[in-house]
């Protein structure tokens, strides 16, 4: 049994957000932000429905989470994502201040680990969190697309 606020639990949320993008034939990719362990914010990559290269899972959530509570910033508050976010949404978490970032899959290519200091010095960065279960999520995603 999963623990509730968990990191665990709160990571099957977004694995969650990640199949209902794979449902719609987006690149499998969910997010959920928590803050005071609720759940403010939930998306999944919307590139494709949107035709927009920016609506990665993570932009989507910033900006939900940032509506929810009335300003721009996300201190205290945490990112499940269950991929490496690139380096476009590592900018946009370094403006939003957020203090958690939990991925679970690691992204070889374009993961924004392979840079320094792109996140704010004050964000937590833990990856690898059911990470199997998320690459497990993208890797049939292209597998049945070619």
């Amino acid at each position: 049994m999963i623990e509730p606020y968990s990191d665990d639990f709160f990571m099957r949320q977004a694995i969650g957000e990640a199949q209902k993008g794979l449902n719609a034939d987006e690149v499998p990719v969910g997010a959920v932000i928590v803050a005071k362990n609720q759940i403010i914010a939930r998306s999944h990559n919307l590139t494709e429905l949107l035709n927009d290269v920016t609506a990665h899972a993570e932009m989507q959530a910033i900006t939900s989470a940032a509506e929810s509570l009335g300003g721009k910033y996300l201190i205290n508050c945490t990112l499940y994502v269950t991929l490496e976010p690139c380096v476009m949404c590592a900018g946009a978490l370094n403006w939003s201040q957020i203090s958690k970032i939990v991925f679970g899959a690691y992204d070889e290519r374009r993961g924004a680990r392979r840079f320094d200091k792109l996140y704010h010095p004050k964000t937590e960065v833990i990856g690898g969190l059911l990470a199997d279960e998320c690459k497990d999520l993208i890797q049939s995603f292209f597998r049945n697309k070619r």
